[in-house]
């Protein structure tokens, strides 16, 4: 299996106070999943990854397979990997339709 790496004309960066604050509302028990802490920017428009969708994002570095961000994900969620993997590679292949992401 390949690599995932981010599509290099994106710009793109992590919103750490923003981050930190889904965080804290996460660990008391609040819906955060509509609440974005990465900022995409795609010819000219402006996207937002939610606290997951941003995760999965910054593991696509070309450096892991969608099995490797699976594991990192279910190890950082602490959730069993087959709660999530369905979950993360309909994720992953939606961004590699988009363009978003490739296989290196």
């Amino acid at each position: 299996m390949k690599e995932l790496v981010r599509n290099p004309d994106i710009v793109w960066r992590v919103e750490k106070r923003r981050e930190s604050e889904v965080l804290k509302a996460l660990e008391e028990g609040e819906d955060v999943s509509d609440q974005g802490t990465v900022i995409l920017i795609i010819s000219g428009m402006m996207h937002q990854l939610n606290l997951v969708g941003g995760r999965i994002w910054s593991f696509c570095d070309g450096t892991r397979t969608l099995d490797g961000v699976i594991d990192l994900m279910a190890a950082e969620f602490e959730v069993e990997r087959e709660e999530l993997a369905n979950d993360v590679e309909a994720f992953v292949n939606d961004l590699l339709q988009r363009g978003w992401l490739n296989h290196g």
